[in-house]
């Protein structure tokens, strides 16, 4: 055998040695790697029936036994403001049992940047889908006068740190669960000249807001919807956030 054949052997050999232990090789007990593509085309699929919803989030948590009459399990790793929140929260559950209070956090979690991100940016069409119509109403009064002034918000949501769960009860059918969220966020309000009237591009600040979800028990529809907002803690340079409901 030629020399030069004899040595592309040699390092064909070592690079399927490399490969072997660098990608390891199947045996048929593997899991199977997920396609970031086709998640991504199965989320975008299954945005309409979604949209609005903060519950039936079925990936972002750990499923945990819900337990309405209470026990570790049921509240575990949930932040509750005071013990007695637990008693609005199994009301809910027993009135629900599809009801997950883990889930519903997590769910709230997600919904709280979206929802003040298209408040900053005046996405109206994505606002309806996720606010009661009281709120709504309000919100949109705040973009059209932002507009009319040709004053602009660019907000980002950098981390939801804390969701605390302030307050859960029952009215007849309807479940109302209040939170208060605490975000840190870069917020710059511009006027009509581009000059920024309020925040700072390059700085981030803590906001602390206390929004009421709600949604009826009886319903087929999975929604909860955001039924209240209210400024918790007053702050300068935040997302001007109307107080609603």
């Amino acid at each position: 055998m030629p020399i030069d054949l004899l040595l592309y052997a040699v390092i064909a050999a070592i690079l399927i040695i490399w490969l072997r232990n660098t990608l390891g090789t199947h045996h048929g007990d593997e899991r199977q790697r997920p396609n970031p593509l086709a998640d991504l085309e199965n989320r975008e699929k299954g945005a309409a029936d979604q949209r609005g919803r903060v519950v039936d989030i079925t990936d972002s948590v750990e499923a945990v036994p819900a337990n309405p009459d209470g026990g570790v399990s049921a509240f575990q790793g949930i932040d509750l403001a005071d013990p007695s929140v637990e008693d609005g929260l199994k009301e809910i559950m027993r009135a629900d049992r599809n009801f997950d209070p883990h889930r519903f956090i997590v769910g709230a979690k997600d919904a709280f940047p979206l929802i003040v991100e298209a408040f900053s940016d005046g996405d109206v069409s994505t606002l309806q889908n996720l606010l009661a119509p009281k709120v709504f109403a309000a919100f949109e009064q705040v973009i059209e006068a932002r507009l009319a002034e040709g004053e602009s918000v660019k907000t980002e949501i950098h981390a939801v740190r804390k969701a605390t769960i302030i307050e859960a009860r029952l009215v007849e059918r309807m479940a109302f669960i209040k939170i208060r969220f605490t975000a840190q966020e870069t917020c710059v309000i511009r006027d009509r000249e581009g000059v920024i009237t309020s925040g700072h591009p390059d700085k981030m600040t803590e906001m602390t807001d206390v929004w009421t979800f709600g949604r009826d028990t009886r319903s087929k529809d999975p929604t909860w919807m955001l039924y209240e907002t209210a400024d918790d803690v007053p702050e300068d340079h935040k997302t001007p956030i109307p107080n609603a409901g």
